[in-house]
Order: C-alpha cells, then sequence, then structure tokens
C-alpha cells in the first residue's frame, strides 16, 4: 500500500508544477517572454517526458538523412559534461567534455559540426559565427527550450508510455502539459514491436488527436553488427553471428533508461545473459569496474564478451579505471531507427522539404 499513499502524496506537487509551466507557456505563446529565431533551418528533437523515449538515436537519424545534402550542426547542453558554457567538439573532445551522447554522435558523424551550450541562443550564434558555411542546426531535447524558436519540431513519445497516458512531475514523468504537444510537427511514437499491426497505429494515434498541421510516425529499433570499445586493445572478432553459433555467454552493462529491450534482442543469440543495470548517465567509479569485473569472471561459459551501449560506451573509452583485461572482450551494440510500414521515405521528405523552404539560398 506505500507505493499508492506515495503517489497521492506527489498529486499536489504535480498540480503547482502544471501552474508554473502553464504561466510560462503563456508568456511564450504570448511574447512577453521572446523566443529567438534564426536565418538558417533549425530542427528540434525532444520529448515532454524525462528521458527514455529515444533522442539520440532519432537525432543521429535526422542527421544522417540530411548529412550528404547540407552541412548541418548538432547543438546539446551537454547533460554532466564537465564544461561549461559553449565548447565545440574537436580532436581532444571527450564524453568529460562534450557529455556521453554528443561525444557519440560526433564519433559517429565526422561530417557533423558537434557543439554544446546550456544556452541554445548562444550556442546557435557561436555557431554560426564559427562555421561561416553552416546551413542547418538540430537541437538535441530541446522541446522545451523556448528561448529559441526552433523552425522544425520532431516530439518522440515511448510507446510503452504514451504522453497521453502519463502525469505531470513528480506524480508522473511529463516536463509539461500534454497540451504543449500541439507545438510538434511531427509526432513520432518510439520503440514501437517492428510487428505493430497498422489497426493498432491507427488507435494510438487516434489517442494522440494530432492537429492538421502535424504528422505520426512509428519507429522501432533496429540493432547493428557488434563494434569494439577500445581498437588499440587488439580486439576479438566477435559478430552476432559467432554469438549464437557459441552460444557465448554475454555481460551486458547499461546506463540507460529501458535496457530491457536489448536483453529481449540477446536471448535470440544466446541464453547466457548476465546484467548489471546503472541509472541513465551514470558516471562509473572503480567499485562499478569491481563489480563488472567479478560478475564477468563469474560467467561459466567458455567464451564470453561485455556488451555495452553506445552512449555507456561513450563515457568509457575516456575512463582510466576501466579493467584492462576486459578491453578486448568490451564491444557496443549499435542501433539504428527505422520507421514503420514504409513511411520512412515521407518522413526524411517532411524533413527535407522544411529545410529547402527554409534555407538562405531557396
Amino acid at each position: 500500500m506505500a507505493a499508492p499513499v506515495k503517489h497521492i502524496i506527489l498529486l499536489p506537487f504535480s498540480l503547482f508544477f502544471r501552474i508554473v509551466t502553464g504561466v510560462r507557456n503563456w508568456l511564450f505563446n504570448n511574447e512577453l517572454i521572446k523566443s529567438r529565431s534564426f536565418d538558417i533551418p533549425v530542427i528540434s528533437i525532444g520529448n515532454l517526458a524525462v528521458g527514455g523515449t529515444g533522442k539520440t538515436p532519432h537525432t543521429e537519424f535526422v542527421l544522417s538523412a540530411l548529412q550528404d545534402e547540407w552541412k548541418p550542426a548538432m547543438l546539446s547542453r551537454g547533460y554532466k559534461r564537465k564544461t561549461r558554457g559553449f565548447y565545440l567538439a574537436d580532436e581532444k573532445a571527450s564524453s568529460r567534455t562534450l557529455g556521453d551522447e554528443p561525444f557519440q554522435i560526433f564519433q559517429k558523424f565526422p561530417q557533423v559540426t558537434v557543439a554544446v551550450d546550456e544556452k541554445r541562443v548562444h550556442g546557435v550564434s557561436k555557431l554560426q559565427e564559427l562555421v561561416p558555411d553552416l546551413q542547418l542546426v538540430v537541437l538535441d531535447d530541446a522541446f522545451q527550450h523556448r528561448y529559441i524558436q526552433a523552425g522544425f519540431s520532431i516530439l518522440l513519445t515511448d510507446f510503452s508510455n504514451l504522453y497521453t497516458r502519463d502525469s505531470l512531475l513528480p506524480y508522473g514523468r511529463l516536463r509539461e502539459s500534454r497540451a504543449g504537444s500541439k507545438r510538434a510537427d511531427l509526432i513520432v511514437v518510439t520503440k514501437c514491436p517492428v510487428d505493430l499491426p497498422p489497426i493498432d497505429m491507427r488507435l494510438i494515434e487516434m489517442e494522440l488527436n494530432p492537429q492538421t498541421h502535424q504528422s505520426v510516425f512509428f519507429s522501432s529499433y533496429v540493432y547493428d553488427e557488434l563494434r569494439p570499445v577500445f581498437l588499440h586493445a587488439e580486439p576479438e572478432n566477435w559478430t552476432v553471428d559467432r554469438l549464437k553459433q557459441s552460444q557465448a555467454g554475454v555481460l551486458l552493462v547499461a546506463g540507460i533508461v529501458s535496457p530491457g529491450q536489448i536483453v529481449d534482442y540477446l536471448a535470440d543469440y544466446t541464453q547466457t545473459i548476465k546484467t548489471l543495470f546503472f541509472a541513465d548517465h551514470h558516471a562509473f567509479q572503480s567499485k562499478d569496474f569491481g563489480l563488472i569485473s567479478k560478475t564477468f569472471e563469474a560467467i561459466t561459459t567458455s567464451d564470453k564478451i561485455l556488451l555495452v551501449t553506445e552512449k555507456d560506451a561513450a563515457r568509457l573509452q575516456s575512463n582510466p579505471n576501466f579493467p584492462d583485461e576486459l578491453k578486448s572482450r568490451t564491444f557496443a551494440l549499435p542501433i539504428r531507427v527505422k520507421i514503420l510500414h514504409n513511411q520512412e521515405p515521407l518522413f526524411i521528405q517532411k524533413i527535407k522539404n522544411y529545410v529547402v523552404e527554409n534555407s538562405r539560398n531557396s
């Protein structure tokens, strides 16, 4: 009975939070607080809930669709980085200077300019100053950052916890009222089953009740081939097929919101799966590595690997305390976004249409 009582106690705080966020949005909507717009396309990717909707994979998806035709930049606040203010990624960048997710994107997209700044308006201005041929900016996790006027907004909501079924903090996980969804141009239901029936999609779309200017899409994750985290450690050659053939043991270490989907995926390749889950954006310490080493050694299969998420790999690469003996057996599991039911070309075209229509040379 304790949990429901705790939730009820939090309800008045959620009502107060509704008033505060409602007043804030009203001030922006009525231009009593000004938003800054820019003369290049600005795309915002975010959510109403706190974490776990797949912002980074969807940001990567958008960048991959645009980088061959335009010169884009990705701007993030750089959550949990050790630097402050504006920081432009360079050869000295790490998860400590950028934050784990921007550093992950920096590594995967060498054609994309990556920067972090708590103040997005200042960040876009600095990018335009430092990158004269910049053609567009993608903002990560900026749906509530209304000081900057994004020209195109993509709102994400988790299939297992739609914002229509959630409540405001701290009673629920929403950062603002569901009414905030009206600001979005595209709504994406993320982490869907790959075989989600069209009738279920239609029911969800009816529940979301999009505005006439909004389009709803559904996405899932596709897992790519394993990649070594520590290239200098002469890693073994591991693939998912080898994993299945040898029935090797896997220790999955994850510091993300929802790691269960990865466990389900691995279950198709091996029956020996051990897990160590940490909080999202967890800063690994020496004691954590001791636990990881001990758990890994306890796996009794003749072959075994240590598997981490891409986001965790971004932090682990620069951590001097990571055990040397595990480096050659440590791999990351990359993920890609897939737009379901053959809607990917339409999704990409809507974004490209916005960029073309709002580019300087249009």
